[in-house]
């Protein structure tokens, strides 16, 4: 699994740290930095949950491109 770079830049551009949106969807600091890292596959529950946090759509930050 890749680095999830659009989610890391998504979310900085709104001047959140990982914990802010960790916090904004009910998950760990740790689960956000998981994801970022792609060392943890979200849900695609809590995935609808980062992108509503961050105001971009699932194809924004979790589409991968071939």
């Amino acid at each position: 699994m890749a680095k999830n770079l659009r989610l890391k830049t998504a979310r900085a551009s709104l001047d959140m740290s990982q914990q802010d949106l960790a916090d904004a969807v009910d998950v760990t600091r740790q689960t956000i930095s998981a994801i970022e890292r792609g060392d943890y596959n979200p849900t695609i529950n809590l995935c609808i949950r980062i992108c509503k946090a961050l105001n971009v759509t699932l194809n924004d930050l979790f589409w991968e491109e071939n």
